[in-house]
């Protein structure tokens, strides 16, 4: 084979070059013939080439237009060329007619939208689209469908560029998707029934039901029956082979010689008799007293002649008068008319049926009293019903105006009532909407929503002062929340409008909200509380001169120093909150102006010499006791300060420099311990020349002290009080005051009525000391303590009339003890205020309503069952016992309707209102003459206590039974029964969970205007909770709660927690700027102080330290800190010339940083608040001048470089001599200069805007309008903040706004509205009923206000009730009187059951008197059915089962998600055979399907079992754990059987789950050479082979301890653990190999030791070297192990 392999590999080589070479010749001949073709068609292609057609022009609208389109003649290339190219025959037509449309053409034509046709898979319309193999949630498909445009008059189609023209054309096509097929899903088999036969061969069943019918092409259902034979054993005598059977009744016919009587009478003239009658009923009402009275005078009279005649021929004057009596006795039986009863009779078939199921002759079923053939029937009729009456009128009988309408209603009445199984009637009434017509209608009462006023703007308490115990409420302001009430009136008449609005408001009287429409206007809104602002005062000023009080009269002689401060910005409510402003100190000698010393000139020397002694002449100004400036005339009487002695140093002189500044005085007045200090001093610039010039001072004389501040400590001032109520001035006359003043938030106008007059008390106080004398202080700074005010004008309370009272519902329930009440209520709409009349204290009324009359309704009232009427003598002659009138019958009765009063109405009253009719015929008995005739049991007499005694009922004879002696058998006839009194026992128990905590009514505060805020209302505290108490009797049933003295609830006291709200510190204080110079940023904080629990207010946002920042821009004035330099030390000479003094010297002095203030620096502070770069040097090195040296002032600061900064700009600085030189010496420059460079000696200047700060509230305004603010800030050209004179001197341009307003959201907390009533009992009776009352959310919360609570509704139980129903008991087995298969009844009973109402309880039958009060019911059906027809399978006959009950509604969905093909339920028939020789004479099985709501998904898969040998159960499961038949997809079906190859045919083997056969436990595999298992067998020791080994190639997979025992079977849960060295490809594993190599080491390692410990051990050698023991040290590195 391989050589013919490679031979035709190379055959096939030399093929494929052949291929190749001829392709390419005919390549070659392919190009050759493009090429001759492109010669011989030489001449080019031109085609034409049409545009789109162009809009439809015409003058009219309609067909008539046309339109065009561009043609042109093309090349093949595509290029465009001349006409005459083309063929002029082809041309296409560049014009055409069209439909030229309007607007008005919209009314006419539109799309017409066909159905979407069948889904159509996408596979089959695409060929290249693969389709699924296993479908998981469909197939994806198209639906086309058609789209014309037509006439919508007569549906013509139409060009679709007319719809075009106003609406695009819908779509055509639209996915879809087609589901994957369902296959029918049947329930497991039911267990095998009994053998049809109770001897020879018979058949047993087993059948089961579908759940799920097949869907979307899924297979179909399997057969829901399975046969199977039985033979229970022979037969001792031979099988009966026929059967009686019984037919169905046929239909109920009247008898032949009524029939006969009916048919002469004409169709006509029965209707006409109808009619008749029916007029002879109207007339029968008028005749019928007269009547009675003629009935009772002839009464005796005709009585005689009925003894008469009796036995005789009646004559014709009695028969007429015996037909008129029963004429009208027909006629006064109410309803009779209704109804044409007729009693006929109905008959049936018996046949002889052979269990082959052929009929046989009747002879050969030997029975020996036949079933009755006839019975009686009422004749169906049908329902006939009038003609509809006229349309009545509009229940509406005015004009709304917001398009409500009415309804108005037509009725036909019933004729004839349906009988017998006919027809039934109709609806009677029906109705539809309407609208009152007609002129004049007036309009319908309007109702609109009205609102009280705003409340007063509420502002919740602030976080931080949540803690009662820290602040209190008061006082907050910004942002809060009003609230109204509102309600609805009826809107005021035309009639009214000329009335006040204060009238209105009077008769706005409330009524039900349900008749207002549209949304009702807010309950809430949000205000602002205007802030209080605080009285802001500057610093006081310097202390002024001491002056006259009053300038203009100086007698006195008294006089006052005063320093002063002003208010910095308006307070609220005026000036008069301020602090005071003026203090006054009093002094003597008082001037009104004084001189002011500017500034002393400079030193001249005395007689115009060079230096030496001299004077400094004054420079003044006069001055007020306010240092403003005034006329020099003024301080003629004051001392002019006199010229001051100095002295120019000589040339040999001391130096000394300028007496420095007078220091701060040391205190702010003198008394007796204290007294007013000011220092200055000066230094030596420049010691004298030896004996020559003048000395220097001593130290002593290089300082001076002075007093000031010398007068007294004892300071005044003018104290006001706050200013007292508006009184009214009864001297000014009352008007009405056109001014107003906005109201707290509420943003109304508040008028002023009258002027009145406010006063404050005025006090003189001594600072620290107290209340003085008035005269104490200046009487001219003496406050004002009367000013006028205007007064508010009164605000009287404002409520609306009462409502009317709620409506009284009516009770019609006997018995019920429970009285109803009715309420009205009024609402506030406007407060009282400023005096006004206050509003009432009751605001809401109730009362119990009235008795009501007898409730109006309507019952059946049934009379008198008419005689039993048998089937006609005819058909029951033949039957035997005819000869006696007896037997069972039909009789019927009349019904008619009256109202509860017993007054009559028409029948459709009660069959509207009253239930079902009652029953019309019913069966009877005629007794013949040897049947026994009984009355009815009588009711158990009552026992006198529980377990005491007896209870008995009775029954009687009746007619000419109580003569028969069979009659008298009481075993047969018993006419008594005794039972013992029941003896009850009772126990109560409680039931279900504790209800909510439940707060106990009119605990909670209600707001003045019914608003409801949470927070206001108590919603926490002890309540109380209830578990409801049920009662049982000794038989478990549920009884009457009060049967075991219970009210029915227990009742426990619980605890609400209150809700704490998140609590905040207080603000901290602003930490100081970040910056000393120019723009920084300043913080405050708050933490958290407790967190919120129970519902209470969140806390703001926190940082990760439960910490809230506030954080504003600040800007630090550059001067606050300064660097202050004391006066340099002496000179300390390092190059002394002791005869000169003078030389190379240092200097020190004291540099300190300090708080510069208005009055100078005050306090030192630390250094690093001033500017490092501007610090002065503490040291310096000079040189002392010598004697007639040049002695120089200190420098003078450095000018300024001009800008624009210029490097060929120069600055400068000076010094003037003090000292002139002598001779021979000069004074060195005065004047040095040095280039300005830029950021070091020059700079530039601008401003810098910081960012805006947060929103700026008042300290206690929690939201609402606040402020923002930003600052300037002058920074250098180097980057450097300096002060902002830099900036101001420059002129700089300010563009920026520095304020702005600011709005902080407003938390608003949660309001709720008030907890309704209590609903009715959630269940009419059992254990799980539940009384609710709710709540809803009127307002949410917003921001950081107090959430909603989650408790929105709450509930108790109710009192346990027993749920007492009439329930069906089964069906008895079907039963065919007198014949053993066939038609035949079963019959059920309705009983009383009671229950829990759990659904859980199967109840227990009761006393039929528990549901006396009930209506005869079950499951809501109202037509009770006590019998009913059914078949009994004749022997060996094959039939259908009943239905099965409804199958669980499904839905068709995939892993839950509901693909919306709608939900299924089904229910089915199976077949059920008797004989095995009728099997194919079976019926088929039925199944039916319908579509159902509220369906579930259930989900389908395979379940497997254990594997036992080589197979183990596989079925599939629903997901709710029924096992079901189909459901599960055929593909992933797990594998039952597992099967080896070659079969596992061994003793002791099977087949392992890897598909090769292994041996039982206890037994190990002898494998074959191939892999194959060739035997098992037991080993009892573990033997590995060898490679030496010459044994037979045996391989083992598997060894086990020979210890253990071997009866383990595969699959057990002990199973023994065992080595595999070999895998199953006979091949030894790795582990063995480690396991030897493991061996070796370990045997390597065994001679090692073993040689070390028997080898001879070396002499040990000593060492010269101390060797000691080292200590040893042990380091602990945090293991735990050490």
């Amino acid at each position: 084979m391989g050589l013919a392999s490679k031979a035709a590999g190379r055959g096939g080589n030399s093929a494929g070059a052949l291929a190749s070479l001829f392709r390419v010749i005919l390549l070659s001949f392919g190009l050759w013939d493009v090429q001759t073709q492109t010669v011989a068609n030489n001449k080019p292609t031109y085609i034409w080439q049409t545009g789109p057609w162009g809009r439809c022009m015409g003058s009219e609208c309609g067909p008539g237009g046309s339109q065009s389109r561009a043609v042109w003649c093309a090349h093949s290339e595509g290029w465009t060329t001349l006409h005459t190219n083309c063929l002029q025959s082809e041309q296409p037509s560049n014009q055409q007619s069209c439909f030229r449309v309007c607007d008005w053409h919209k009314e006419l034509y539109d799309w017409q939208l066909g159905a979407w046709n069948q889904c159509v898979p996408v596979s089959m319309r695409n060929v290249g689209v693969p389709k699924a193999v296993v479908c998981t949630r469909g197939e994806e498909g198209i639906q086309t469908r058609e789209v014309g445009c037509v006439h919508k008059s007569d549906g013509v189609p139409a060009e679709d560029a007319i719809c075009e023209y106003f609406e695009p054309k819908p779509r055509l096509e639209q996915a879809c998707l087609i589901p994957c097929p369902r296959d029918c899903v049947v329930s497991k088999f039911s267990p095998w029934t009994s053998c049809s036969k109770s001897c020879g061969m018979g058949l047993q069943n087993r059948i089961r039901s579908v759940l799920a019918p097949p869907l979307f092409g899924g297979s179909t259902c399997p057969n829901l029956t399975e046969f199977h034979t039985c033979q229970p054993g022979p037969c001792e005598r031979q099988e009966s082979l026929y059967s009686l059977r019984v037919g169905p009744w046929g239909p109920c016919t009247i008898s032949p010689v009524r029939q006969a009587r009916e048919a002469r009478e004409p169709k006509a003239e029965r209707k006409a008799k109808r009619e008749r009658q029916a007029r002879q009923d109207r007339q029968g009402k008028r005749r019928k007293n007269k009547e009675k009275k003629e009935l009772k005078e002839n009464k005796g009279e005709r009585v005689r002649e009925r003894v008469k005649v009796k036995g005789k021929l009646r004559d014709p004057e009695t028969r007429e008068l015996i037909k008129k009596k029963r004429t009208r006795n027909r006629q006064n039986r109410q309803g009779l008319k209704f109804w044409d009863l007729q009693v006929g009779y109905q008959t049936r078939e018996v046949t002889c049926v052979h269990r082959s199921g052929s009929p046989a002759a009747l002879s050969l079923c030997n029975q020996q009293i036949l079933p009755v053939t006839y019975q009686a029937c009422v004749i169906p009729k049908d329902c006939e019903l009038s003609e509809w009456s006229d349309w009545s009128t509009c229940s509406k009988e005015c004009y709304d105006l917001n398009g409500r309408k009415g309804q108005r209603t037509r009725t036909r009445q019933v004729q004839l009532f349906p009988v017998g199984g006919g027809v039934e009637c109709p609806e009677l009434e029906e109705s539809e909407p309407c609208s009152p017509q007609g002129e004049g209608i007036p309009p319908c009462v309007v109702y609109n929503w009205r609102t009280t006023e705003w409340s007063d703007c509420r502002v919740d308490v602030l976080l931080s002062q949540q803690d009662r115990r820290r602040s209190n409420q008061t006082g907050l302001c910004g942002g809060g929340v009003q609230t109204r009430e509102v309600y609805c009136v009826q809107a005021p008449t035309e009639t009214s409008s000329n009335l006040s609005s204060l009238k209105n408001k009077d008769a706005s009287r409330p009524v039900n909200s349900d008749l207002c429409l549209g949304v009702p206007p807010n309950t809430t809104q949000l205000c602002h509380i205007p802030c209080p602002m605080e009285c802001e005062v500057s610093s006081w000023s310097a202390w002024g001169p001491c002056t006259f009080e009053n300038c203009e009269d100086q007698s006195t002689k008294k006089g006052f120093k005063l320093r002063k401060r002003k208010i910095m910005n308006e307070p609220t409510g005026g000036t008069g909150n301020c602090p005071h402003l003026t203090e006054a100190i009093p002094c003597e000698e008082p001037s009104c102006y004084e001189w002011l010393l500017l500034k002393l000139e400079e030193c001249v020397p005395d007689n115009d010499k060079v230096c030496g002694p001299g004077t400094q002449n004054p420079q003044v100004q006069c001055v007020n006791s306010d240092g403003e400036y005034v006329d020099r005339q003024l301080c003629r009487d004051a001392i002019l300060p006199m010229p001051v002695l100095c002295e120019v140093p000589c040339p040999k002189d001391c130096v000394l420099s300028p007496w420095t500044s007078w220091s701060l005085c040391s205190n702010t007045c003198s008394g007796k311990n204290t007294e007013g200090k000011q220092t200055r001093a000066r230094s030596i610039l420049a010691y004298n020349a030896g004996e020559g010039g003048d000395q220097c001072p001593n130290n002593s004389a290089l300082q001076e002290v002075r007093n000031c501040n010398d007068h007294p400590c004892t300071v005044y001032h003018w104290q006001t009080g706050p200013w007292g109520q508006c009184i009214e001035d009864t001297s000014v006359p009352s008007a009405n005051s056109s001014l107003s003043r906005s109201g707290a938030g509420v943003g109304t106008n508040e008028a002023f009525c009258s002027v009145g007059m406010q006063t404050r008390k005025v006090i003189c106080v001594r600072v620290n000391v107290g209340q003085v004398p008035p005269k104490k202080c200046p009487e001219s700074l003496r406050p004002e303590t009367v000013r006028p005010c205007l007064l508010p004008c009164k605000r009287d309370c404002i409520v609306t009339p009462y409502s009317d009272w709620s409506p009284c519902l009516s009770s019609c329930q006997t018995g019920g003890a429970i009285k109803k009440k009715q309420y009205r209520k009024r609402i506030i709409i406007q407060l009282p205020a400023n005096g006004g009349q206050d509003c009432p204290e009751v605001l809401s009324q109730e009362k119990e309503c009235d008795s009501s009359s007898v409730c109006p309704g309507y019952r059946w009232k049934t009379h008198k069952w008419r005689r039993c009427q048998l089937v006609p003598w005819n058909v029951r002659q033949d039957s035997p016992g005819a000869q006696e009138t007896c037997g069972p019958g039909l009789q019927a009765r009349a019904v008619s309707c009256k109202k509860l009063d017993g007054g009559p109405t028409d029948v459709s009253s009660c069959l509207k209102f009253a239930g079902p009719m009652p029953q019309l015929t019913q069966s009877c008995q005629l007794p013949c003459q040897d049947d026994c005739q009984l009355t009815n049991w009588s009711k158990f007499s009552s026992c006198t206590a529980d377990c005491v005694g007896v209870r008995t009922r009775k029954r009687m004879l009746v007619g000419k039974s109580k003569k028969s002696e069979q009659c008298k058998n009481t075993q047969m006839y018993p006419l008594s029964e005794t039972q013992y009194c029941p003896c009850n026992k009772y126990n109560a128990l409680p039931v279900g969970n504790w209800s909510d905590c439940i707060l106990p009514e009119g605990g909670r505060l209600e707001g003045l205007l019914g608003m409801k805020v949470q927070g206001d209302i108590k919603e926490c505290g002890q309540g109380y909770r209830y578990q409801a108490m049920v009662c049982y009797d000794q038989d478990n049933r549920l009884v009457e709660t009060s049967r075991c003295n219970s009210h029915g609830y227990i009742e426990e006291a619980c605890i609400i927690p209150c809700p704490s709200d998140c609590k905040l510190s207080e603000w901290s204080n602003w930490s100081r700027c970040s910056k000393s110079c120019g723009s920084g940023v300043k913080v405050r904080s708050k933490w958290l102080r407790e967190k919120p629990y129970n519902g209470g207010r969140p806390c703001p946002k926190l940082d990760h330290v439960n910490q809230v920042y506030e954080v504003v821009p600040c800007l630090s004035d550059c001067s606050q800190y300064v660097w202050v330099a004391e006066s340099w030390s002496v000179w300390k000479v390092s190059n002394v010339d002791l005869k000169e003094n003078c030389g190379e010297g240092v200097q020190t002095r004291k540099v300190r940083c300090m708080q510069n203030t208005v009055d100078g620096p005050s306090d030192p502070v630390e250094d690093y608040l001033c500017d490092p770069e501007e610090m002065p040097l503490g040291a310096r090195e000079s040189k002392l001048p010598c004697p007639e040296d040049c002695v120089l002032t200190e420098w003078g600061p450095w000018s300024r470089c001009p800008l624009p900064c210029n490097a060929n700009s120069t600055r400068q600085r000076s010094a003037s001599p003090i000292r002139l030189p002598g001779e021979g010496k000069q004074c060195p420059p005065t004047t040095v200069k040095e280039p300005c460079t830029i950021n070091t000696n020059c700079f530039h200047y601008s401003y810098n805007i910081t960012d805006w700060s947060t929103c700026q509230l008042s300290e206690r305004a929690v939201c609402g309008v606040g402020f923002k603010t930003r600052m300037l800030d002058c920074v250098r050209s180097d980057g450097k903040s300096v002060d902002l004179k830099f900036c101001e001197e420059l002129g700089l341009e300010k563009k920026w706004q520095m304020n702005a307003s600011c709005v902080v959201e407003c938390p608003i907390n949660c309001q709720l509205s008030d907890w309704s009533s209590w609903s009715e009992c959630s269940q009419t009776c059992g254990l799980a009923g539940k009384l609710w009352r709710r709540r809803t959310v009127i307002q949410a919360s917003q921001g950081d206000g107090r959430p909603c609570s989650s408790h929105l509704e709450q509930w108790k139980p109710c009192p346990v009730k027993p749920c007492y129903s009439w329930r069906y008991s089964a069906w008895s087995p079907c039963k065919s009187e007198g014949a053993q298969c066939g038609e035949g009844l079963r019959f059920r009973n309705v009983s009383c059951f009671v229950t829990d109402g759990s659904g859980k309880d199967q109840g227990s039958m009761v006393d039929e008197e528990l549901c006396g009060d009930l209506e005869q019911t079950v499951d809501g059906d109202k037509q009770i059915i006590l019998q009913e027809s059914c078949t009994v399978p004749c022997p060996g006959e094959c039939y259908l089962t009943d239905w099965t009950a409804w199958s669980p509604c499904q839905l068709s969905c995939i892993s839950g998600d509901d693909l919306g093909f709608g939900s299924v339920q089904v229910r089915s028939r199976a077949v059920v055979a008797q004989e095995p020789e009728n099997l194919l004479q079976c019926p088929e099985q039925e199944w039916e399907a319908r579509p159902c709501t509220e369906g579930q998904c259930y989900e389908y898969k395979w379940m497997t079992g254990a594997w036992k040998g080589s197979s183990r159960q596989v079925w599939c499961q629903r997901s709710d754990g029924l096992n079901v038949t189909g459901g599960c997809p055929l593909t992933s079906e797990p594998v039952a059987d597992r099967s080896c190859d070659p079969a596992c045919d061994k003793p002791r083997s099977y087949c392992t789950e890897a598909g090769i056969c292994g041996c039982e436990e206890g037994y190990t595999e002898i494998m074959t050479s191939d892999g194959v298992l060739d035997q098992c067998t037991v080993i009892p020791v573990l033997e590995i082979p060898t490679v030496g080994d010459s044994k037979t190639d045996v391989k083992t997979i598997r060894a086990l301890s020979p210890t253990l025992p071997t009866a383990n079977l595969p699959g057990r849960s002990g199973r023994t653990w065992f080595l595999q060295p070999f895998g199953p490809d006979g091949k030894l594993k790795t582990w063995v190999y480690g396991v030897a190599a493991g061996a070796f080491v370990l045997l390597v390692f065994i001679v090692s030791m073993t040689y070390l410990a028997c080898k001879k051990p070396k002499k040990p050698q000593r060492r010269q070297m101390n060797n000691r023991l080292k200590p040893l040290t042990l380091a602990y590195d945090g293991d735990a192990d050490m």
